[in-house]
């Protein structure tokens, strides 16, 4: 008999294709045929709520059930008990189906609990751990596939390494100093309906705002005394008034609604009906081959085009980098990522500035692509089409290619070109009343929150939805990449949005329960066993560990520690260098 954690290597024939796994607390052992890649869809999309009916698998070490915390059905209109399934699968099983996995592999999950972490009315804990759950996953059987490995390693989930990654852009320490994260005017402001939120980190965004309001731009460094005109100035205006004069202008800012409010808004019954995960095969072109050795994490040999800004898409390609691809990120010139952001999501990678709006720009970009494996891009469909860089056109010049587009508000419905941010889809899809309910101990069904002027808009406990749509993302490119090669060959393309996340966090997860439901800001959390400091060109740099983990475990307590095990990278290999003090070519 095979070990516990065998598979057979890619192109096997599909029968007789052994996967065994050895319950936690019983100590019997359970044998599933497993196949790389053979759950892959014949074409078109995959993705989307996990079904009705399934094999028991949990987040819990190889447990035969969900556990009661696990099965609860979450609250509100449209979540999976309102469709007719008697309670939702855990989130690592809805993520996995998501992103069209095997779920015979969900027996190597097991969960570290934690309580008292990322405390919210909402499940964000269950939505944190899930989606990194699923990335260490895909990342595991990614580096079978590539290593034509009979060993698939145990993948373990830390809820605190999990929390502090969720945590990093506040974490985040250059030289002792602590980031900045929101700018003075990128906040809620009261007006005279209710709440809007603004968002004006970047200076164009800033710009715009100022602009759109008719108020005088005396720079950045005013913006403290601008901000109580600013309040003056949208007390008397309507909220969607507000909306639509800065969308118009170019700038981002969203009216608070409530979840009944977004419930009636066009752009929610676009998003709802499309997968978590959307994953499409665009063409039948060959895989494109990964030369060399494998590496630590599996990736090793990869090149990715990172076209991406806060903080999804960052943390998406960040993840790419810890298992060892060559990850170059591109910035236009005269927009270069903030600081702060910069030395917390670019670990592991190198950065460039490149113009694609001149032929010089252009051409250095196609040479880089000539040679990518995956490209991926985080701004509004249709936003970087200009410069060649849609998927179709991607897929065109160089076949095979596999494209991650990250979008706010989705690729259909009336706001899809519309700029987001994470922040801002929160105030818009009635998380903000929601957790605003739930600080004030009101917290009830989500469809059933009303919005008060009284009572400020909440918010989430971390930029969850950022950072869960960022492992996801890349849980989506490594599943592309694992079925290439054992499944059909051919183009992918990987699409999700954070609204789409955020109806999953709101409908769709199990509810919140036990301690991690508590709103107690005095629960204590102590993340310093997942921070480290190093030196970098930035400067002293304390960062948060990946919680992207599988492989054996140093004790070598589970016999998935076999010789050749694979095994991911504990930190990535490299530090933040200059924003743009790279050159552009690759490795």
């Amino acid at each position: 008999m095979r070990g516990m954690d065998e598979f057979s290597a890619a192109g096997k024939p599909t029968e007789a294709r052994d996967f065994a796994a050895r319950d936690a607390t019983s100590g019997r052992r359970v044998e599933t045929e497993f196949v790389p890649g053979e759950f892959e869809p014949a074409g078109g999309e995959s993705g989307g709520p996990a079904p009705a009916a399934g094999p028991a698998a949990t987040t819990a070490p190889a447990r035969g059930a969900a556990s009661a915390a696990e099965t609860r059905a979450p609250s509100g209109a449209g979540g999976a008990a309102a469709g007719g399934r008697d309670a939702p699968q855990p989130g690592t099983a809805q993520a996995w189906a998501a992103l069209g996995g095997d779920p015979a592999l969900l027996a190597r999950v097991s969960r570290e609990h934690r309580p008292g972490l990322l405390p919210s009315a909402l499940p964000v804990l269950e939505l944190a751990s899930a989606t990194v759950a699923a990335c260490s996953l895909a990342a595991a059987e990614f580096s079978c596939v590539r290593a034509r490995s009979a060993l698939l390693p145990p993948v373990r989930v830390d809820e605190g390494a999990v929390a502090t990654a969720f945590h990093s852009d506040r974490l985040l320490r250059l030289d002792g100093r602590a980031p900045v994260t929101f700018a003075p005017l990128s906040r809620f402001w009261r007006t005279a309906d209710g709440w809007v939120r603004t968002h004006a980190n970047y200076p164009h965004h800033r710009a715009r705002l100022l602009s759109a309001l008719g108020m005088p731009d005396h720079g950045p460094a005013e913006d403290e005394a601008a901000a109580g005109r600013m309040a003056t100035e949208l007390a008397g205006r309507q909220a969607r008034d507000v909306e639509d004069a800065v969308y118009a202008e170019g700038g981002v800012a969203v009216a608070v609604r409530t979840p009944d409010e977004w419930a009636a808004h066009p752009q929610r019954a676009a998003v709802v009906p499309t997968p978590l995960v959307a994953l499409s095969r665009l063409d039948g072109a060959p895989t494109l081959p990964l030369e060399g050795p494998h590496g630590p994490g599996g990736l090793r040999g990869l090149r990715v085009l990172d076209l991406t800004r806060v903080l999804a898409g960052p943390v998406a390609t960040r993840t790419l980098a810890l298992l060892g691809a060559d990850v170059l990120r591109i910035d236009a010139p005269e927009r270069p990522e903030f600081l702060d952001t910069h030395a917390d999501t670019n670990l592991g990678k190198r950065s460039t500035l490149l113009d694609l709006s001149t032929r010089a720009g252009q051409a250095t970009f196609e040479e880089l692509l000539a040679s990518a494996h995956v490209v991926v891009t985080g701004y509004r469909p249709g936003a970087l089409d200009r410069f060649g860089l849609a998927p179709e056109s991607l897929m065109d010049r160089r076949p095979g290619l596999v494209v991650g587009q990250l979008s706010a508000w989705g690729a259909a419905g009336p706001w899809q070109r519309r700029r987001g941010f994470d922040s801002l889809v929160q105030a818009a899809t009635g998380i903000a009343c929601v957790e605003a309910a739930g600080a004030a101990g009101a917290a009830g069904a989500a469809d059933k929150v009303t919005s008060s002027p009284d009572l400020a808009p909440g918010a989430l406990p971390a930029q969850a939805l950022d950072h869960g749509t960022g492992y996801l993302l890349a849980a989506g490119l490594l599943r592309a990449l694992t079925e290439q090669r054992t499944g059909t060959a051919g183009s992918r393309l990987v699409r999700l949005s954070l609204a789409r996340t955020a109806h999953w966090l709101q409908y769709e997860l199990p509810s919140a329960s036990g301690p991690a439901a508590s709103l107690d800001p005095a629960a204590s959390f102590d993340p310093a066993p997942w921070l480290v400091e190093t030196d970098s060109p930035l400067g002293r740099l304390r960062h948060a560990l990946p919680p992207v983990a599988f492989g054996p475990t140093a004790t070598g307590g589970d016999t998935g520690g076999a010789p050749g095990t694979a095994r991911c990278p504990h930190d990535w290999l490299r530090p933040p260098g200059q924003v743009g003090g790279d050159a552009a070519e690759w490795i």
